[in-house]
């Protein structure tokens, strides 16, 4: 393991915005258990899809966007806050 130093721009919430020594852009850290519901909600799209429940599919997937949306947007207001450019 190694140790080293990181940036905290927001919180250390679940969805923490943090960049590391030696990088440009920050990049947002995700919980394991955060990441393991994104996984969850994404295999209930793909399961939708495989059981041609196409309601099923647009209704998990909405929500997956929703969540991921989320995360971009306090990504984006934290680079905005800290004057730091997008990555894209």
């Amino acid at each position: 393991m190694e140790r080293i130093e990181a940036e905290l721009l927001t919180d250390g919430g679940n969805d923490a915005v943090v960049r590391l020594s030696g990088r440009r852009f920050p990049g947002v850290l995700v919980q394991g258990d955060s990441l393991h519901i994104l996984r969850g909600d994404a295999a209930e799209v793909l399961e939708a899809c495989e059981q041609g429940d196409l309601d099923q599919a647009r209704e998990s997937a909405t929500l997956l966007l929703a969540n991921l949306d989320a995360l971009l947007s306090r990504y984006e207001a934290t680079l905005t806050d800290h004057e730091i450019p997008r990555p894209y």
